[in-house]
């Protein structure tokens, strides 16, 4: 098992959601964070400046089998991409164990 971890653009987060829904991923966390980006320059908004140092950003968790990874990758890269610097990062990394808690459950069939 693996988890997806995607820092993304808040504006994309609904077309995400919706993706990964169409998917069958049907649950993942996710938060509301600030980061600090490579980004120095400022914008300039009706003539006023505004700094782009710390970014607005949503967080998601996902955790998926080893075989779906792929496609939740390939869909988090469709959906959440403008083109643009500042669309985010996707890490991932390894999953020993899931256990759900109300029945017991491990592994695979705890994630579905």
């Amino acid at each position: 098992m693996k988890k997806v971890e995607a820092i993304i653009r808040k504006s994309k987060f609904d077309e995400v959601k919706k993706a990964l829904h169409q998917i069958e991923v049907n649950f993942f966390s996710y938060w509301d964070v600030t980061g600090v980006g490579n980004e120095k320059q400022g914008h300039v908004y009706r003539g006023i400046s505004y700094s782009t140092s710390d970014i607005q950003r949503r967080y998601l968790v996902i955790v998926v089998s080893d075989d779906f990874l792929e496609k939740t990758l390939e869909t988090l890269f469709s959906s959440a991409s403008t083109g643009n610097v500042g669309d985010g990062k996707i890490f991932v990394s390894e999953v020993t164990e899931v256990y759900r808690i109300r029945t017991k459950e491990s592994g695979s069939a705890a994630i579905n």
